[in-house]
């Protein structure tokens, strides 16, 4: 390189008395290793530069750049040159006379060259390009694509004609480049069916080819994520792709992946677990504010201990130094994280108040989210943001932003409500979507607490304020036509004022949509049910009728969604065994497509409706898999984390029960123990009033035993044993240590030890409360019935008792109580 740069200055002296002709001039800025070299050049031959020169030279600046790492790059020092507005000139100049491909490119070099005001060359080279758009080869065309994306052209007239053109050709373009510039570039601009087809052609391109380049993955998952789609398979494909390009992907590009996955939903454990290895190995190099960012978000929410307090400790170090959107970054992950290290986080408060300013209204509202979520006690900060919230609200004009602002705006602490607020709620109300309306809501309902509570001024301007509220939502349901619309609006809709006001509403309008519940759609659905914990036997037998016939056509992992709906509802559909055994046949066809812990979170969602496919259980107890399972666990977030632990304890509990041919051990004892012992047992009231009144039926306290934990760790309620005259049985009371009246079946061993007398029976009274029961029914959910499944396996009679008959009128006396008792105690109809 060095030796080149000497023989191209050596040329420049020597060519100082005259011109070079064409073709020496375009082989020497080919030949250039620095920006100087290029300025030189065009300085010296002025007269002579062609549109052809000119678009080398500008191309050759860019590239010089690129090879640059960014915090050296010399973006200003070229855009400031007075050589530059030479070129400039000349691309403005003689741009009708470029080639179709050199337009291309010099618009391209220009844009990356970071010129702020493109100005008036820029749009020539647009509207040149766009004149010529369908002489364009392709690889031209998905470079201009891009130039306009770059510009935020993505909603112009041009862009919609890139778009007819690659619909044209879509067949003809093979070259995954190519295709993935063109489908970001046009995500805002194509039909559904477009889409479907992109995806498609996407995801032939990427299976043909080992050797895809990791960009071009990540271009896919920017379009999917403009498009808001979470399509499994080129997740799949992509995330593969990742894995094998591991060792060349830098901080950056590993922050931008993690940052598509959280939009998009989606998560890989292996990814993870090697960008965890693959940072852990290297956190000394990451010392500028931009790539510790990039580090804290990538590596803080998996980091071990040791780790995690390294980065914290970086991190108030400096504070001082990261920019506006660097402390956004921080304080998100921070709240990912669940972390209040009240050090850091005083940090960045303090550096928060020179950037308050600088923020956009969506920002803040992200920014309120964080602090109050980390729990931040400067009060100063919080004025200085509801001033701020306040001023965006007074010149919004756009629904989603003011309610946005609305619902921050009631997580301040000690925000009193202003009238001005109240009548601009009222003012977009008729405009709002329902997740709109459900942020003002619950605005209104904590201020008119609150107001009660203290200033009792505006509680009455609230609640009138509600009633408009919850009118346009009972308007904004009857008026729906659309069910796919209907689910978008839904997926961000919860909480105690929809649940109370909506929710009825909100299941007739979809059981109107019925017809219109489709394979595409009903994954949305399921959610949306399974959010809501209703049984809907209408809504069910579509989705279970528009699976069976759709089998092939839904990815593995939604069929797993679809199942969690009908398991944890524990609703039968018709013709249930083989819409069980179809779904089945799916899933264990492609259990390639599940992660570990997907796979025990599977096992356990089938088993709960009673289902055990020999292939998933030997698959899942087997040492190689629970070794990679624990390995892999250490990267998942601490709730998920907690809960695939949680379900293997109940999927091998539920194989030792109900399928002892597998003859797999249990082997969560200690596991149980711990839990247990760490978790909090307060007395229950309802359990002593009880257990009363059953000591008074059966003749005294040695009759029953409250808080029991049988083999397996199942807890009952109550515990007492009749013989085959129905007469209780005394027996003794073992304390389990170090938790108060609760009493322990050691090892279902034991019970050979304490056999029953013949014909004796140990019952078991359970009190279900609502969470038993699907929201707005008597019907029993799950894991109340594999409970029930089995406590009788282990030899109980089970008695339940739902929470809707004990506190029933009918029940109101002592006297009612005890018949009820000793009525379901000793089976009397």
């Amino acid at each position: 390189m060095l030796c080149l740069r000497q023989v191209c200055l050596f040329t420049l002296r020597h060519c100082q008395a005259r011109t070079l002709s064409s073709d020496l001039l375009l082989s020497l800025i080919n030949s250039c290793t620095h920006e100087d070299e290029v300025f030189s050049l065009v300085r010296r031959n002025k007269a002579r530069l062609s549109e052809k020169h000119g678009g080398i030279a500008l191309n050759m600046l860019w590239q010089l750049q690129k090879k640059r790492p960014l915090l050296l790059r010399t973006g200003n020092y070229i855009r400031n040159h007075s050589q530059f507005l030479t070129l400039w000139v000349l691309a403005e100049n003689k741009v009708e006379h470029m080639e179709d491909e050199a337009i291309v490119d010099t618009l391209y070099s220009i844009l990356r060259l970071n010129v702020e005001d493109y100005g008036s060359p820029a749009e020539l080279l647009v509207t040149e390009a766009w004149k010529r758009l369908e002489r364009l080869s392709l690889p031209a065309l998905s470079k201009f694509a891009l130039c306009l994306y770059k510009q935020h052209r993505h909603l112009s007239p041009v862009i919609g004609e890139v778009a007819g053109i690659v619909d044209t050709k879509l067949d003809s373009i093979q070259d995954i480049r190519i295709l993935s510039v063109l489908m970001i570039s046009i995500s805002d601009v194509i039909s559904q069916s477009f889409r479907d087809r992109l995806l498609h052609k996407a995801g032939q391109l990427m299976e043909g080819s080992d050797e895809v380049h990791f960009n071009y993955a990540k271009r896919v998952l920017q379009f999917l994520q403009n498009v808001k789609l979470r399509y499994h398979p080129l997740l799949e494909k992509c995330n593969k792709i990742f894995l094998r390009n591991v060792s060349c992907l830098d901080i950056h590009s590993i922050s931008h992946i993690f940052g598509l996955y959280e939009q998009l939903g989606f998560d890989n454990a292996e990814f993870r677990l090697v960008v965890k290895q693959l940072l852990s190995a290297t956190l000394d190099d990451y010392d500028d504010p931009d790539t510790f960012a990039k580090l804290f978000f990538t590596l803080g929410p998996m980091a071990g201990s040791q780790v995690r307090e390294r980065l914290l400790v970086t991190a108030a170090c400096m504070a001082e130094e990261f920019s506006r959107h660097q402390v956004l970054v921080i304080l998100k992950t921070m709240h990912k994280m669940k972390c209040r290290n009240t050090h850091l986080l005083k940090k960045m408060a303090s550096v928060l108040h020179k950037h308050m300013d600088t923020y956009q209204v969506l920002q803040l509202v992200k920014l309120t989210q964080y602090l109050v979520g980390l729990r931040c006690q400067d009060m100063e900060l919080f004025a200085k943001l509801k001033m701020l919230l306040l001023g965006f609200l007074k010149s919004s004009i756009t629904p989603a932003h003011t309610a946005a602002i609305i619902r921050v705006l009631a997580m301040l602490p000690s925000f009193q409500v202003e009238g001005s607020t109240i009548n601009k709620a009222a003012a977009v109300l008729p405009q709002c979507r329902l997740h709109h309306l459900n942020y003002i809501a619950t605005a209104l309902v904590k201020w008119n607490h609150y107001d009660q509570l203290h200033w009792q001024n505006s509680s009455e301007l609230c609640v009138k304020l509600l009633q408009k509220v919850n009118d346009c939502g009972f308007q904004r349901l009857q008026k729906a036509n659309n069910i796919n619309l209907l689910l978008e609006e839904l997926k961000h809709v919860n909480g105690e004022w929809f649940e109370e006001v909506l929710i009825e509403e909100t299941m007739a309008t979809c059981q109107r949509l019925i017809d219109q519940i489709t394979w595409p759609n009903v994954l949305q659905l399921c959610s949306f049910l399974r959010k809501t914990s209703r049984c809907c036997p209408s809504l069910l037998d579509r989705i279970a009728s528009v699976t069976v016939e759709n089998i092939d056509k839904i990815h593995p992992f939604e069929m797993y969604f679809i199942l969690v709906l009908f398991s944890t509802l524990n609703y039968d559909p018709p013709a249930n065994e083989e819409f069980f055994a179809r779904c089945i046949q799916h899933l264990t066809s492609n259990l390639s497509c599940f992660e570990t812990h997907h796979l025990v979170l599977l096992g356990h969602i089938l088993a709960v409706a009673g289902y055990f496919p020999p292939v998933l259980i030997t698959k899942i107890f087997n040492v190689s898999f629970l070794s990679k399972l624990d390995t892999q666990l250490e990267v998942l977030p601490d709730t998920l984390k907690h809960r695939v632990r949680l379900r293997l304890m109940k999927l091998n509990r539920a194989v030792c029960l109900e399928c002892p041919e597998f003859h797999i051990p249990w082997f969560h004892e200690h596991y149980c123990q711990r839990v247990f012992f760490n978790s909090s047992h307060r007395k229950n009231p309802l359990r002593q009033h009880v257990h009363r009144m059953l000591t008074e039926i059966l003749g005294g306290s040695h009759f029953a035993k409250i808080s029991v934990l049988t083999p397996y760790y199942y807890e009952i309620d109550l515990e007492c044993i009749l013989d085959e005259n129905k007469k209780p049985l005394s027996y003794m009371t073992v304390p389990l240590d170090g938790v108060e009246g609760m009493h322990l079946r050691h090892d279902i061993k034991d019970e050979a030890r304490n056999a029953l007398p013949p014909g004796a029976q140990r019952i078991a009274l359970e009190f279900l409360d609502s969470k038993a029961f699907s929201k707005g029914s008597r019907h029993l959910k799950g894991e109340s019935a594999v409970k029930k499944r089995h406590l009788e396996i282990l030899g109980y009679r089970v008695v339940q008792i739902p929470h809707f008959e004990w506190n029933s009128m009918v029940l109101s006396t002592k006297g009612e109580q005890l018949d009820y008792l000793r009525r379901h105690l000793y089976g009397i109809q």
